[in-house]
This record gives C-alpha cells, sequence and structure tokens, in this order.
C-alpha cells in the first residue's frame, strides 16, 4: 500500500508535470489545488529537489519546476524515493534485499518465485508509467 506521502508526492508532480515549461510552480498553488496539507507537502518537495526530481527557484518568481521531462520521471523511481523497497517481500527486493527468517532455500520457495513475478509485473509496469502517459489517461478519461 502507498504511503499518504508518496501519493502526495505523485499528485504534485503530476500536477508539476501539467505545468512544465511554464515556470515555477508555488507550493501554496500545489497545496491548495491537490488538497495536501503545506507543512507535508514542503518535506515532500524537499525530498524531490535533493534527489534531483525537482528544481527549486527561491524569491519573486519562485517555484517548484520538474528537473526531468514529465515523459523521463516514471512512478518505480518516486515510489522508491518515498516509500523504499516496492518487492512485499524483502527476499526478491532488487534495492532492499534481505533473506527471509524463515526461509530454508530461496532456490525452491514456491513462495518466494511467486512474488519474483509479482515483482517482476510491479517493476514493469511501474517503469512504464510516466508522469507524461498519466497526464495522457486522465485526458483521455475526461472525454470518456
Amino acid at each position: 500500500m502507498l504511503s499518504k506521502k508518496c501519493k502526495y508526492a505523485i499528485h504534485a508532480l503530476v500536477y508539476l508535470a501539467e505545468r512544465y515549461q511554464k515556470g515555477p510552480v508555488h507550493i501554496q498553488e500545489i497545496a491548495e489545488k491537490k488538497n495536501i496539507p503545506k507543512k507535508f507537502l514542503e518535506a515532500i518537495l524537499l525530498e524531490l529537489r535533493k534527489a534531483k526530481v525537482l528544481h527549486s527557484k527561491k524569491g519573486k518568481g519562485g517555484g517548484y519546476t520538474l528537473y526531468q521531462k514529465p515523459s523521463e520521471v516514471n512512478l518505480m523511481e518516486i515510489m522508491r524515493l518515498m516509500d523504499g523497497p516496492i518487492a512485499l517481500l524483502p527476499c526478491v527486493s532488487l534495492n532492499y534485499y534481505e533473506r527471509c527468517e524463515e526461509c530454508r532455500s530461496e532456490k525452491t520457495c514456491g513462495i518466494r518465485d511467486v512474488f519474483l513475478n509479482v515483482r517482476d509485473e510491479t517493476l514493469e509496469i511501474l517503469g512504464g508509467s510516466t508522469l507524461d502517459k498519466i497526464l495522457k489517461r486522465e485526458k483521455s478519461m475526461l472525454t470518456k
């Protein structure tokens, strides 16, 4: 399950993707339009800036912009930044691997095998789910 932090990050990034190359967006605007508590959003955007997902500009006319094109930012990257591992079991995680205490043999564990497949499919879907594709999907749903 996604944390509120991750959901808010995705909503804020999609909002910024809508305004890509239209200048910086002030945090207050994002908070109001996406119904995200401003203090919580400040911490999230700071973390995204440190990870070079966002760029910020201070002063008059300042705000946040995407560091990359919306087509280059995918949900897998954002979820890992905000929530850590994507895999449902630590023994199948690519970046946060840990051996399961109760497992006798990873090679013959049927449970692990199922969750390896779940992980692989999940990563493929999330890796292909860019901010750009999310925006296109939302626009196509509005016309239905």
